[in-house]
């Protein structure tokens, strides 16, 4: 049996990426909440969004994860690792590799193997996270009982890839700093609906600037600076945007055929980055379940609306609706919806 804590380490001497790069010594860092039973069974494997950590396990901790919760730790042993290429704790010794969803996904199977985990109950992530979970179930079909997939494509569009090069132009103009924030600005708009900007925001002054949202936007794109790199945040996006499920596969439905039955996508009505309606159409191409989570909030509802996502949580998992409670952001949750939780991590409720 193996009890909760703090952050941990897996190290991997030699890892070949997609593009035949070879990385030497990756120190992977995760967190493990909840105890893995006897069985090696009750594993619940979280992947986090863009700017996310594994100490706030996807941005659910305590809100959607925890004692009690849809993701009942009492029960469930929530895996959470950092993504290669992320600069929370996962390390190499290689300058800037081109890396993939479907790296993220491999270097994610060695950790499970170290651990003595063959299969988990449910992989889970939404925005990169969800395509990640999607790539681990593509890549090894009898790994995972079950997947859910948050507000995420099956490949990358069009539009998702041009809000990533127009980060990637800020960051070219403005450096690690000037230019990180900037490229936070953007995708905050990203993440929210002009409706709650609006009904939020309006007109209203700023305290530092002429206007209220100009305000809210300056201080992500000051916060992000504080606790991110950019050279990490230039990578992810470049992993981002290679996402595609059914590269080298025969097509989505040939990729994730397979696996199907166990696959459930969300879409959020109203989200602006990944439509509903693109996450529909990979489960029907695919043949997989939908559901949805409404919010006002767009696409970062999947992090604000722990009800809605602890429901569709808890029918994966098989666990009755009364038998878990979903609850209002944690104070920790409420911290990251305002300053962290948002596709790539963030935005505020």
């Amino acid at each position: 049996m193996t009890a909760s804590g703090a952050s941990r380490f897996h190290t991997t001497a030699r890892f070949t990426l997609e593009s035949g790069e070879v990385l030497r010594q990756v120190r992977q860092t995760y967190v493990l909440e909840g105890t893995i039973n006897e069985a090696r069974d009750n594993i619940v494997l979280v992947f986090h969004s863009l700017t996310g950590s594994p100490e706030t396990l996807g941005g659910w901790k305590g809100s959607v994860i925890g004692q009690g919760k849809a993701i009942d730790t009492n029960k469930w042993a929530v895996l959470c690792p950092n993504l290669l290429g992320s600069c929370y704790g996962t390390e190499f010794k290689r300058a800037r590799p081109t890396i993939t969803t479907r790296d993220q996904a491999h270097l994610v199977s060695s950790l499970m193997e170290s651990l003595g985990v063959s299969s988990v109950a449910l992989v889970t992530g939404g925005s990169l996270g969800g395509m990640v979970a999607l790539e681990f179930v593509a890549s090894f079909p009898d790994r995972a009982r079950a997947a859910v997939v948050f507000a995420a494509p099956a490949a990358h569009t069009a539009w998702a890839i041009g809000w990533n090069h127009v980060q990637r132009r800020a960051l070219d103009a403005g450096g690690a700093e000037a230019g990180l924030a900037v490229a936070r600005m953007i995708g905050m708009l990203t993440y929210r609906t002009p409706e709650e900007f609006e009904d939020r925001f309006g007109r209203q002054g700023g305290p530092d600037e002429p206007f209220a949202v100009q305000s809210y936007l300056s201080r992500h794109g000051a916060k992000l600076v504080a606790r991110f790199d950019a050279k990490s945040y230039r990578t992810l996006l470049g992993a981002m945007d290679a996402h595609d499920v059914g590269r080298g596969r025969g097509g989505t439905s040939a990729a994730l055929g397979p696996v199907a039955a166990r696959v459930t996508g969300v879409g959020i009505p109203g989200d602006g980055l990944y439509p509903d309606d693109v996450v529909r159409g990979w489960v029907e191409e695919a043949g997989a379940s939908y559901a949805e989570v409404r919010s006002s909030h767009g696409h970062d509802g999947f992090l604000l609306e722990p009800e809605s996502v602890g429901r569709v949580l808890r029918e994966a998992l098989g666990v009755n609706e009364a038998a878990s409670e979903s609850g209002a952001l944690s104070p920790q949750a409420e911290e990251e919806g305002e300053e962290r939780a948002s596709s790539s991590w963030a935005a505020a409720p």
